[in-house]
């Protein structure tokens, strides 16, 4: 059975604790690989091997960190269906997502940041008797912690910026999906990044993920997960005063006018609540259909959810794959009975649809409910899983109210050919993110995250360069 070591000062390394947690593949149940229980003296390893490694990177330029960028990407990009395999194995997902979501998009996270750091210039205010220059410095020793969802993904969007923006990091991945950052460390190995710039520790949160974000010598925490975990994360790092970013969860509405594109609404919001299993943050879990066109769009919606084809993961035309893990499973599905208590109807979906050879897999049928209340827990709490709510509106005042009564506010759709009308209603919903006739559609250099319980602050763009660095003024008076 593989075993994944930690890495640590540039080299992979045995756990302090000599304990093991099992990986299994969500797909057949079958374990996979297993992984080092990571405890606190492995963080005080990592930590220690990230501070020495700070003064000497965080003294080169922009230009050669940004090198170093590419060296990764490239080397990303030379495993592209390495990197496809294995997170479709570790997450469960089709391999077509894996592919063209996660592995390309890992190696354009690193060529990105690469590209805008490599451009960074002091900015210079002059005075009439004084100039002032305005620099960037490394903020020192990061967390990064990240979710089962999109493994290296979001790893590489958090790295790559850290790095280069001269700061050293301690990486704390998952649990459930350790294959990929396995994968980026021996990447890392390979091109002989100096040690100690990129560290890594598996383990659990409780312990591992805990003890890396109390630490003492942590100076900001990068986290993306859950709100519950976010909200242990906030109180943790407030009490030394760390940098923190919070990614969480998301409660999002894909808003259809009755004057939009059908087509087309239909093919992308389908998507939107269903890719990845429903396990994307991004997700349009609420449906929110004008009532003059609720009936018609209703039944398209169900003839299209049917469709979609579920099956073995590795098989480039499935579309829909397996959930994380067992209790995963049993939480989403908790749901539908939830949803039954509050009087919704099961218009599709929990019919057995287990892949013949994938009985020990975590499968679900996607899941259309209709007849809730906008304020059930069912329709305002995030489930993360295939499971989407519909619900009819008759005007715009009355959408913007349901599209608000969440705890959450991270992103949505609006779908309509009237764009001025689709503009006033975006800008009226309380989210970081609005799309109007798209949905996942992104530009890397927008700003990325939520408000409300969906997050803290901003990452994406020169917004992450603001967070993994300090801006600094030197004042000089002139003679």
């Amino acid at each position: 059975m593989k075993q994944l070591r930690n890495y640590i000062g540039g080299k992979f390394s045995n756990s302090e604790n000599y304990d093991w947690i099992k990986s299994y593949n969500p797909a057949n149940g079958l374990e996979i690989c297993e992984i080092e229980r990571s405890n606190s003296k492995d963080v005080d390893n990592a930590i220690r091997a990230a501070k020495e490694a700070l003064p000497e990177w965080s003294s080169k330029t922009f230009k050669e960190r940004s090198n170093w960028l590419i060296k990764i990407a490239n080397g990303l990009e030379s495993r592209i269906e390495e990197i496809a395999n294995l997170e479709s194995m570790d997450t469960g997902k089709p391999i077509t997502i894996a592919k063209d979501v996660d592995a390309k998009r890992s190696v354009l996270n690193f060529k990105f940041f690469a590209g805008i750091i490599s451009e960074i210039e002091n900015q210079v205010f002059e005075m009439e008797d004084a100039t002032n220059i305005v620099v960037r410095k490394p903020v020192g020793v990061g967390a990064l912690i990240t979710p089962w969802n999109l493994p290296l993904y979001l790893l590489s969007w958090k790295v790559a910026p850290a790095i280069g923006m001269g700061n050293t990091v301690v990486c704390k991945p998952s649990e459930l999906t350790p294959l990929t950052a396995d994968l980026l460390m021996r990447v890392i190995d390979d091109i002989n990044l100096p040690p100690g710039v990129v560290n890594l520790i598996h383990g659990d949160g409780e312990i591992a993920g805990s003890s890396l974000v109390s630490h003492d010598s942590t100076d900001l925490v990068s986290f993306t997960g859950g709100t519950l975990t976010g909200e242990k994360v906030a109180n943790s790092s407030s009490k030394s005063f760390k940098k923190i970013s919070l990614e969480l969860g998301g409660k999002n509405s894909s808003i259809v006018f009755s004057d939009c594109d059908l087509e087309s609404t239909l093919e992308v919001v389908v998507r939107a609540g269903f890719l990845n299993q429903g396990q994307i943050c991004l997700c349009g879990s609420r449906i929110l259909i004008e009532d003059s066109i609720y009936e018609n769009f209703r039944n398209r919606l169900i003839e299209k959810v049917e469709g979609l084809v579920i099956g073995d993961p590795s098989d480039k035309n499935t579309e829909i794959g397996a959930l994380i893990s067992k209790e995963h499973k049993a939480k989403v599905l908790s749901y539908v009975d939830l949803a039954v208590e509050e009087g919704g109807n099961i218009l599709t979906g929990l019919k057995d649809e287990t892949p013949i050879g994938f009985e020990g897999g975590n499968w679900m049928k996607p899941t259309i409910i209709e007849g809730l209340s906008v304020n059930s827990r069912c329709s305002t709490e995030e489930i993360f899983g295939p499971i989407v709510t519909i619900h009819p509106f008759s005007s715009e005042e009355e959408v913007i109210s349901i599209a608000n009564n969440t705890d959450y506010g991270l992103a949505g759709s609006i779908w309509s050919a009237d764009i001025e009308k689709a503009k006033r209603v975006a800008k009226s919903i309380d989210s970081g993110m609005m799309w109007i006739n798209t949905w996942l559609h992104r530009d890397l250099r927008v700003p990325f995250g939520g408000v409300k319980k969906s997050g803290v602050g901003r990452e994406g763009g020169r917004w992450s360069l603001d967070f993994f660095s300090e801006p600094m003024n030197i004042c000089i008076k002139h003679n």
